[in-house]
């Protein structure tokens, strides 16, 4: 048997995501129980990601296949890779993103409530905004979700004052499954892996938790209203779900500048 091609090998171990995935729907379970409960009691879900992590976050809420519910967190200084190099340029963001206390400056915008949930998206869960995202929303009593890259985390070293990681500020923790270092493709004359699998198996579970949250949001007659195209349901019908999904977003985001700054 020849041996498989450089392709050959990423796709197959994008199919062990698939079976790690799986493997996870217990948590998958719990997970979407806690966020249809905070869109049920007209609150919302926190999404927070930095760098590449934004993308389960914006995979998550708005696209085809979602629907409102959800408080996507993410902030361009620590995910606006365009640049690479000068102005807005990676080391910024990077530098950013281990910086004491900024996670509390975001969550400042906004007036949360327990009856809200949080996800924490990290392939390392090392960095501490993440980190300290997790910790801000555990102290306002909001039971926080995280998707980690668990080989990936154990075997990296905490950037925390403390030591400690994201898994060790989540109420619920999710394995992307990806390796340490994330990249998954080893070549002959290349001493260093390539192409990662981390966004992969994290848009896996975060698409598997959206499905679970739908139904559970229909079985308690809220059906959510989703993101659909014209191809599917028409023009008039896609441009109403559209209008309404946004609609009922800025009513749930609403909420949460309602009383902010105010004391009693």
């Amino acid at each position: 048997m020849s041996k498989p091609s450089p392709a050959q090998d990423y796709l197959q171990r994008c199919r062990e995501l698939v079976d790690n995935a799986a493997d996870q729907q217990p948590q998958i379970e719990t997970a979407a129980t806690w966020f249809a409960d905070s869109i049920v009691a007209g609150r919302v879900v926190h999404l927070f990601g930095a760098g590449h992590s934004r993308i389960p976050v914006e995979e998550m809420w708005p696209r085809y296949g979602s629907f409102p519910g959800f408080n996507p967190i993410v902030e361009l200084s620590l995910t606006f890779h365009n640049n690479v190099v000068g102005a807005n340029g990676q080391r910024q963001a990077m530098f950013l993103e281990n910086t004491p206390g900024l996670a509390t400056r975001i969550l400042r915008n906004f007036d949360t409530s327990p009856n809200d949930s949080a996800l924490v998206v990290s392939s390392s869960g090392c960095n501490v905004v993440p980190i300290e995202m997790a910790q801000q929303f555990q102290e306002r009593g909001i039971q926080v979700v995280a998707i980690v890259s668990r080989q990936h985390c154990e075997a990296s070293t905490s950037k925390h004052a403390a030591g400690i990681k994201l898994t060790d500020c989540a109420d619920l923790v999710l394995d992307t499954g990806a390796p340490a270092g994330d990249a998954m493709v080893t070549l002959p004359g290349l001493d260093t892996p390539v192409s990662p699998g981390s966004t992969v198996g994290g848009c896996m579970l975060i698409n598997a938790i959206k499905a679970e949250v739908a139904a559970r949001l229909v079985a308690a007659d809220q059906p959510p209203r989703v993101l659909t195209a014209g191809c599917v349901v028409g023009t008039e019908r896609a441009t109403e779900l559209f209008e309404s999904a946004y609609d009922e977003h800025a009513r749930r985001l609403a909420r949460l500048y309602q009383v902010i700054g105010k004391s009693g």
